[in-house]
């Protein structure tokens, strides 16, 4: 059966089009707030896919913007009627913290995720039965462990959703690859789930060595987020909470460590014979 598209997602459609469409016609943000009598902010968070719009609305920027094509219109009307709504992760919001609820609703609406975790496999990539070994010991309530492990589950599913267009690369140290939270049985699992991922289209899953000499390893993990209009945004997780950090300086800083460490790893063909070395040492059947 089919799913119906989250919102994020719908906005994101929303976003490249009409900013397309704006930009067609040389206009500016401001220029066309001005002429439909909008508040300037309204449409920045339309194009930034923060928000939804109204039938209304889109098709007077349609006409605004020109756009004739039926096929095109029937797209953007779509999008608008799915861009409102709750998200898939609103049923586990008593789970998150605000900052990382902002942060889903940012991944999902990226077209480009790149992440590294210098201890453990990244969240995006877990199995259900990796993530439970992981909570755990933290998580003594069981029916709020099994949330967890659900939330996590459908946010891998929403990302590497065949039909999406996002374009993810995952780098894995490998010091990660040897270390089990639970049964072996549990990190074969996991192990044979990076190799599966990895033989996806718009996927890289690459391995950090061991003798990497410079891989930022003491600045945590941390996730970049691509947009259609080029710009970036900065995840970074600490001990006292989470953060999303558009500042120039600081994302700029974490796009050369992620430019090096992805060049410094083993990808393709040598990242899947790595992992395949490491399930062959983990052992168990």
């Amino acid at each position: 059966m089919a799913r119906h598209l989250d919102p994020s997602r719908h906005r994101r459609t929303l976003r490249r089009e009409l900013r397309r469409g704006r930009e067609a016609q040389g206009m500016t943000q401001r220029q066309v707030a001005e002429t439909l009598g909008w508040s300037p902010s309204k449409l920045v968070r339309v194009e930034a896919g923060q928000v939804g719009l109204s039938l209304k609305d889109v098709r007077a920027l349609l006409a605004l913007y020109k756009v004739t094509d039926p096929d095109l219109v029937a797209l953007v009307e779509k999008a608008a009627r799915g861009s409102k709504g709750s998200s898939w992760w609103a049923k586990y919001h008593d789970l998150l913290s605000p900052q990382f609820s902002q942060y889903l609703g940012l991944e999902q609406a990226a077209v480009s995720v790149r992440a590294f975790h210098p201890i453990v496999i990244p969240g995006q990539l877990q199995t259900a039965e990796y993530s439970a070994a992981l909570l755990r010991p933290r998580v003594a309530d069981s029916d709020r462990l099994q949330r967890l492990i659900d939330m996590r589950v459908e946010r891998s599913d929403w990302l590497f959703d065949e039909q999406g267009e996002v374009v993810t690369r995952f780098v894995v140290a490998e010091e990660a690859l040897g270390k089990n939270p639970g049964s072996p049985q549990v990190l074969r699992g996991q192990l044979a789930r990076l190799l599966e991922l990895g033989s996806r289209p718009r996927v890289d899953i690459a391995i950090l060595p061991r003798t990497f000499p410079f891989h930022y390893s003491t600045l945590g993990s941390f996730v970049l987020l691509g947009y259609f209009d080029d710009t970036d945004l900065l995840y970074l997780e600490h001990a006292t909470g989470s953060m999303t950090s558009g500042t120039d300086p600081l994302l700029a800083a974490y796009q050369r460590c992620f430019d090096e460490i992805f060049a410094g790893a083993l990808r393709g063909d040598d990242s899947a014979a790595r992992i395949e070395q490491a399930m062959a040492e983990v052992g168990g059947n």
